[in-house]
């Protein structure tokens, strides 16, 4: 085209009608139909000098040349693009997504559901690509697809509060925060590759871990992030923060972007990193304590009635914690600091084994909790959010833990995940914790675990102030309805088991294979830990996305039974890639 100007958007005017219509032939021209053909689609792809308005017409323009229109007609709640035309020596420069977004936003502010698009056969593989789904065929003078494409909600305020309304930079330090409450810092850190996806836009991503290019570029790719720098490979033992202080020109680069940075949770090496908010360190150890975090959930209880909290009481040692086993009932045992389930077990005492379990779990106090009875389909919710700086607390949602005994195994957010009583109830509670939270003097993301028990109560369990699996699903949900419009649930499954060690290039082979395998029931697959595939028990972290229950129970099955079949297939192969852990630095491309 000659030139480098920016592309902008503008209403069109009514007295470019003509020409407006003349582009159109134009791009249509380009897929090679006859002058019969084209001379039959004239009427049908007209603008008319009185329908510009009507039809909310757009034009993207660079340098006063304009390059492309598209049109968002009808009325709420259902819309169809009209138009979507760009000039055949733009195509392929990116001027039809800016308008396709435009037009899907427009639809979103306006209060549409969706969006119809009868599709040039030529153009259907673009409106895939950009989410669109295909419903079918319409009749003309040719056969058309059909497709449905999903209105962008305007960016939510939780997300613009966490990422400061831009880019930002994701540090995983998941082995560094939980060592500092107990059992030091233990690698491999493979959980830390989870900080990838918490902002929305990322622009810098450290990990302990090394990763490979593909895993980064189909991220962004898929999540809409654009060029992401990458560092990996830093610290095998998990001790991220010290592997930062020590290369300087990494924490000068960290110190340049001018982007939040954004750990996985707050810790005391970290400060020197990027200091937290004046008493936010302080806050995260005294909530992140199970025994303070009842003593705030029995504070605020009795303002909510859907409610309960269960007994909780300190035990100071063996003999006592004996005593305590000896009655027969069921109950819980916690330690003080615990994430993920850890340092806590669900205990029915038989009478054997009760003195040694006592003693070990003894030491250093533990707390013992009532047992909270219950089933069904709702036992484990969550609720998320974020505070700002001025103490308000803005809701992310809420959530379906796969919880395993005590062990967190993944969820499930988005639509319909829990029925409208509980999420009520899970956010009206979890909104008053952070508001407590936030007179404490913390600002940033924390969850509150549950349980429901036998009537439908939600029995509070535990705080987190730092990021967590949750949080991982709720920014994975905001970026993929960012991109492609509507919403999506999101499932997380930490721990989907591998047949086989495959070497690199085979496992990213196999994870593209069950990608379109998904992709063919309308789910998307993101690999959300890669670097445990090639542990001596292998296995992938996951999250799938979909707009249905139905189709996102099958892609998770896809995807564990392609995990069994590796086995079948390859056997258990030798480790894959060399064993050195060397630091990579990296940029994935938006390709």
């Amino acid at each position: 085209m000659g030139s480098t100007g920016l592309v902008r958007l503008r209403a069109a005017r009514p007295d470019e009608a003509e020409e407006l219509t003349a582009l159109t032939m134009r791009s249509k021209a380009h897929w090679g139909y006859d002058a019969a053909f084209l001379a039959a689609c004239e009427d049908e792809l007209a603008l008319h000098r009185e329908d510009v308005v009507r039809r909310r017409t757009v034009v993207a323009e660079r340098d006063g040349r304009v390059l492309g229109l598209a049109t968002l007609e009808g009325e709420p709640p259902e819309g169809e693009l009209g138009l979507l035309f760009v000039e055949p020596d733009a195509i392929g420069g990116g001027v039809g997504r800016r308008l396709y977004r435009h037009v899907l936003e427009e639809a979103g502010r306006l209060g549409f559901e969706r969006v119809r698009i009868e599709a040039d056969p030529n153009a259907e593989a673009f409106y895939l690509a950009m989410g669109a789904e295909r419903r079918g065929e319409a009749a003309g003078l040719r056969v058309l697809p059909v497709l449905v494409a999903w209105p962008i909600r305007p960016e939510p305020s939780w997300s613009k509060v966490w990422s400061a309304g831009g880019a930002t930079v994701h540090v995983g330090n998941v082995a560094e925060f939980n060592g500092q409450f107990g059992g030091g810092v233990h690698g491999p850190d493979h959980y830390s590759c989870m900080a990838a996806f918490c902002g929305p836009r990322p622009r810098m991503i450290v990990l302990p871990e090394r990763v490979e290019d593909w895993w980064v570029r189909d991220l962004a790719a898929a999540l809409g992030w654009g060029e992401v720098e990458t560092h990996s490979g830093l610290a095998a033992d998990g001790r991220i923060s010290e592997a930062i202080l020590a290369c300087p020109d990494l924490l000068d680069r960290l110190a340049r972007q001018g982007a939040p940075v954004l750990p996985w949770g707050r810790t005391a090496a970290f400060e020197a990193i990027s200091p937290s908010p004046p008493g936010v360190p302080e806050v995260v150890a005294r909530y992140e304590s199970k025994r303070r975090a009842h003593a705030l959930f029995s504070a605020l209880a009795p303002a909510h009635p859907g409610i309960v909290v269960p007994a909780q009481r300190p035990v100071g040692s063996a003999r006592a914690l004996a005593r305590e086993l000896s009655g027969g009932a069921r109950m819980v045992l916690k330690t003080e600091y615990g994430v993920g389930g850890s340092g806590t077990l669900i205990v029915t005492p038989d009478g054997r084994g009760t003195r040694r379990l006592a003693r070990r779990w003894a030491r250093g106090g533990v707390l013992v909790e009532e047992y909270v009875e219950g089933a069904g389909p709702y036992r484990d919710p969550t609720f998320d959010a974020v505070i700002d700086e001025s103490g308000t607390v803005h809701p992310v949602g809420v959530g379906l833990m796969d919880v395993d005994g005590t062990s967190y195994q993944g969820v499930t957010v988005g639509p319909g995940t829990l029925p409208a009583a509980l999420a009520e109830t899970a956010t009206a509670f979890g909104t008053a914790v952070g508001k407590a939270l936030a007179e404490d003097g913390y600002s940033g993301w924390y969850d509150v675990d549950f349980v429901t028990d036998r009537a439908g109560r939600l029995a509070p369990t535990e705080i987190n102030l730092r990021l967590t699996g949750p949080a991982v699903a709720f920014n994975i949900q905001a970026a993929l309805d960012r991109v492609r419009g509507g919403s999506h649930l999101v499932r997380t499954i930490d721990r989907v088991p591998l047949g086989a060690r495959l070497p690199a290039g085979a496992l990213r082979d196999h994870v593209a294979r069950t990608a379109d395998a998904c992709r063919a029931v309308g789910a998307t697959l993101l690999v959300t830990i890669p670097t445990a595939a090639f542990d001596p028990v292998p296995y992938l972290g996951v999250a799938l996305a979909a707009r249905t229950p139905g189709a996102l129970d099958e892609a998770e099955r896809i995807v564990r039974d392609a995990g069994t079949e590796l086995g079948e297939i390859f056997g258990d192969l030798p480790r894959g890639r060399d064993a050195e852990r060397a630091p990579r630095t990296r940029r994935a491309r938006l390709r």
